[in-house]
C-alpha cells in the first residue's frame, strides 16, 4: 500500500490552493491551512501523466487536485509538493496533541531499549545516552551510521523505530513498517508528518510533526531556504506530538 495514496483517499474536504512556496529545503502549500513538507531533490522521474495534469497554475487547482496530480509522479520533488498539499487540508486536533517533542519522548520511553532511527535528526546523542543500542539508518550514511541494507537486519531487532516522515515522499515507509517486529513502538517524526489519526490505523503509534501558526513568517522562511533548526528558532511553527495510546506503549515496552 502506498501511504500518500491512502492519505489522499481519506481526505473528505477540499479547498482551492491559495499559494505555493517551494524553497531549497521546504515546500509549503496554503489552502485550508498552511501545510509543510521537506523538499527532497528531484530524482528526474516525473512521468508524463503527472506533468500533463500540471498545465494549469497550482493556484488554479484545489489542494486535492494538486495532491492527486503530484501523486502520479515518481519524482521526489513533486511528491514533496503533493504531501504539502495533503498537510494543508488536514484539520489537526490540537486537543489530542502535546508540546512534548518526539525525540524527547523517544528518550523518555527508550531507556535500555534498542532504538532504530531512520534518518538524521538533531539531539540523537541524548537518546543514545539512555538506549541499549541506537542504530541510525540512512540512505547516505554518515560515519557511524548504518546503511539501508544493514537496516534490514536492525529494524526487526528494534523495540522502538523512529521513522523520518520523508519516507512518505520517497515511498519507503511501507517496507520499513513491514520489517518492524510485533509489538515494536513506531514513531513518525518530522515537520512533514501528517497529524491525522489515519496513521494509527496503519500501525503508527506516535506522530510528531508541526502545525504552522504564523503563515506569513513560515512562507518567508521557506522562500529563504532555511534549515530545520533555523525554522525552529524563527518560530511560526508549533511542534507537537500525537500519541495513539501511551499506556499501551509502556505496556508493550515492559514485555
Amino acid at each position: 500500500m502506498d501511504i500518500l495514496t491512502e492519505m489522499i483517499r481519506t481526505l473528505r474536504e477540499d479547498t482551492p490552493v491559495q499559494e505555493v512556496r517551494r524553497g531549497l529545503t521546504w515546500t509549503a502549500v496554503v489552502s485550508k491551512r498552511c501545510g509543510l513538507a521537506s523538499m527532497l531533490g528531484s530524482t528526474g522521474g516525473c512521468n508524463h501523466e503527472a506533468t500533463a495534469g500540471m498545465e494549469r497554475s497550482f493556484t488554479e487547482m484545489t489542494a486535492l487536485e494538486l495532491a492527486r496530480n503530484c501523486n502520479l509522479s515518481n519524482d521526489t520533488a513533486t511528491l514533496s509538493l503533493g504531501l504539502a498539499a495533503v498537510n494543508s487540508l488536514i484539520d489537526v486536533d490540537i486537543s489530542r496533541c502535546s508540546d512534548r517533542e518526539g525525540l524527547q519522548l523517544a528518550r523518555d520511553i527508550g531507556k535500555g531499549k534498542n532504538i532504530a532511527v531512520i534518518g538524521h535528526f538533531p539531539y540523537l546523542a541524548d537518546v543514545a545516552k539512555v538506549a541499549r543500542n541506537l542504530w541510525i539508518i540512512e540512505k547516505r550514511p554518515h560515519p557511524g551510521d548504518f546503511s539501508e541494507e544493514e537496516g534490514r537486519d536492525l529494524i526487526p531487532r528494534s523495540d522502538i523505530v523512529v521513522i523520518s516522515s520523508t519516507t512518505i515522499i520517497n515511498r519507503t515507509l511501507p517496507g520499513i513498517l513491514d520489517r518492524c517486529k510485533e509489538g515494536a513502538v513506531k514513531m513518525l517524526l518530522g515537520p512533514s508528518t501528517p497529524l491525522t489519526e489515519t496513521f494509527f490505523t496503519l500501525g503508527i503509534d506516535i506522530l510528531s510533526g508541526s502545525v504552522v501558526m504564523d503563515k506569513d513568517s513560515v512562507l518567508k522562511s521557506v522562500g529563504e531556504g532555511i534549515s530545520f533548526m533555523q525554522l525552529k528558532k524563527r518560530g511560526g511553527v508549533r511542534f507537537v506530538t500525537m500519541i495513539k495510546d501511551y499506556d499501551d506503549i509502556l505496556r508493550r515496552l515492559k514485555e
